[in-house]
């Protein structure tokens, strides 16, 4: 049951009240005068006459707060109080018609500020209804919890998708006045990732060491969502929020979860909760987050929703479309035309599904964009590229146009021997070069033609009798929720 609170009410107010009345839960509205009273009677339970900066007015408890008051001063006073009274409450604002020096003050107190004199009521019953003004007030209640700085944790080797979900997850946060910095481990090596980083002079965190996450009061994971799985902590790791768009393959624990996977790109998440919040996305994080959409969803072609197109609308305005165009068109690193090369040559065909061995790589990243371009090739569907490195096969696959799930074809052919696992239509894999006994003292050669074998064998058996793409059933895929972290 959610309890909300309203303190003030002007003739906006009235329409707002008359609305949130019907919405069931518990109710209460604080109003100075007694005309307003005898108004607001006729409309809604829980009115009481008193100062709305009074906390002897108030409930015992409360998730939303509105302040609907028509004037500046007066909601400026109301707005301190509650935050002060209720310090993990959802707290939206009207400005009242006041000027910065009361909307400056205002902001630091209210999640969100709305202009009283511009205001449908439509817009502002917007801002606080619904699943996702939920999420943003359980949000924000679990970060205004954390005590120090928030590490924004990253994949390994991030793609721009979890780029900008780290860096607008921390411009979310940083409204609930916690510092926070985007974090990742491994390399960002793909050319146009790293075009993204520079062009926009993106400061990141690279951590060397999981030890290094204990310099953090809490933790946030994004587009990946556990600790130790595809990042560099330790599994044991205490999580605060997970934000993703990826289907869990396992219980997550965190203080706050939200883990849509009818979504096509967690930046879309993220670019959600920054349009609720009010908040304009400056330069850089609209501009990384829509490309993180773009990059997810190849251009709104693979598994791009309604959200996906709604967020890329509303992030258009704010971004720098010639760091877009600049991005896309990289130089094609040395390493990455020697593994597309490489991946050409030793390419095995068998009717739609193309595996190829490239041998020992340099640039990982260089396995993906072959994958991609290989799946440009006429008569082929299913690309699967594979290379090692510092004793780690690593596996990169793509499919189109397939009712094939390819996250659970490598988890089938390869989960057992190492990790492996993504969407039905790109996928990837890790497998210690160990599991193939005294072979990782064999010759390069030998050694690239004994992986390909296995890597081959495994995944050619398994598409003999394939596990189909799932049906996508958005409403059994949203998950918001939050929960304590399991007992030791």
């Amino acid at each position: 049951m959610v309890r909300r609170l309203v303190l003030g009410c002007g003739r906006t107010g009235e329409t707002v009240v008359g609305v949130v009345s019907t919405w069931g839960g518990e109710l209460r509205v604080v109003v100075p005068d007694e005309a307003r009273v005898e108004t607001l009677d006729g409309i809604a339970d829980g009115v009481v006459r008193g100062d709305p900066a009074d906390p002897a007015t108030y409930p015992d408890a409360t998730d939303i707060v509105l302040v609907l008051g028509e004037d500046a001063d007066h909601n400026l006073a109301a707005a301190r109080q509650a935050r002060e009274t209720f310090p993990d409450a959802l707290i939206v604002a009207c400005g009242g018609g006041g000027g910065a020096d009361v909307t400056a003050p205002l902001a630091d107190v209210a999640d969100r500020i709305v202009d009283s004199r511009g205001l449908v009521a439509e817009t502002f019953l917007d801002a606080v209804t619904g699943e996702g003004a939920d999420r943003v007030r359980r949000l924000l209640s679990v970060v205004r919890d954390i005590d120090g700085r928030l590490a924004v944790v990253m994949h390994d080797n991030p793609d721009p998708d979890a780029i900008a979900s780290a860096l607008a997850l921390a411009s979310v946060v940083e409204t609930a006045g916690i510092d926070a910095d985007a974090c990742y481990f491994g390399d960002i090596s793909h050319q146009e990732n790293r075009a993204l980083v520079n062009l926009l002079d993106i400061d990141l965190r690279n951590f060397e060491t999981p030890d290094e996450i204990d310099e953090y009061a809490g933790v946030a994971l994004v587009d990946h969502s556990r600790p130790g799985v595809n990042d560099g902590l330790d599994p044991e790791t205490e999580v605060d929020v997970v934000i993703d768009h990826h289907p869990p393959r396992a219980p997550v624990e965190a203080r706050y979860v939200d883990l849509r996977s009818d979504v096509g790109a967690t930046s879309t998440l993220l670019a959600e909760y920054l349009d609720r919040l009010g908040v304009t996305p400056d330069r850089t994080i609209a501009t990384a987050l829509l490309y993180g959409i773009r990059i997810d969803t190849r251009d709104f072609t693979r598994e791009a929703v309604d959200s996906d197109f709604e967020a890329a609308a509303f992030l258009l305005p704010h971004v720098d479309e010639s760091v877009l165009d600049r991005v896309e068109e990289p130089s094609m690193s040395p390493d990455v035309l020697a593994t597309l090369s490489a991946a050409i040559r030793n390419r095995r065909l068998r009717g739609d599904v193309l595996t190829t061995g490239v041998g020992r790589i340099r640039d990982r990243d260089a396995l993906a964009q072959a994958a991609d371009k290989l799946l440009d090739m006429e008569g082929v569907r299913i690309a699967v590229v594979h290379g090692f490195r510092d004793g780690t096969i690593y596996v990169s696959g793509r499919a189109r146009g397939t009712d094939v799930d390819l996250g659970e074809v490598l988890r089938d052919a390869l989960g057992s021997i190492g990790s492996a696992g993504g969407h039905a239509d790109m996928a990837g894999a890790q497998i210690p070069l160990g599991i193939l006994g005294s072979v990782e003292e064999a010759s390069t050669e030998s050694l690239a033609s004994v992986v390909d074998d296995v890597i081959a064998g495994r995944l050619f058996e398994v598409l003999s009798d394939p596990p189909s793409a799932p049906r996508r059933d958005p409403a059994a895929a949203d998950i918001a929720f939050e929960f304590p972290l399991a007992e030791e």
